[in-house]
């Protein structure tokens, strides 16, 4: 999946897409398509602070103990070290970008 195919993803329910659209020293964009149902394992990153950008659909947002539906267009930015995950709990496809700054690793 690149980022011109993003406007028409079409993963199965359950099933998650992704594909990595920058990766370079410093940084490293992640692009996400949540089937129906799909989920992103909760997890942290360390070293890296994380920033989703809803492009389509509704996401719902894992972080620590709380969730929280949010809708395209939608930023969510997650602090290093907390534990995020993102799940599509609605009938049609989601679509999000992940930017991870710095790059996990590079430290």
């Amino acid at each position: 999946m690149t980022l011109d195919r993003l406007e028409s993803p079409d993963p199965d329910p359950e099933e998650v897409l992704t594909a990595e659209l920058v990766v370079s020293d410093d940084v490293l964009v992640k692009a996400f398509a949540l089937g129906p149902g799909a989920e992103l394992s909760p997890h942290e990153h360390g070293d890296s602070t994380n920033v989703f950008h809803v492009l389509r659909g509704t996401v719902t947002v894992v972080q620590g103990d709380e969730t929280e539906a949010i809708a395209a267009p939608g930023v969510v930015h997650h602090d290093r070290g907390v534990v995020h995950g993102a799940r599509n709990e609605t009938g049609e496809v989601a679509v999000f970008t992940a930017s991870l700054c710095p790059m996990p690793g590079s430290g």
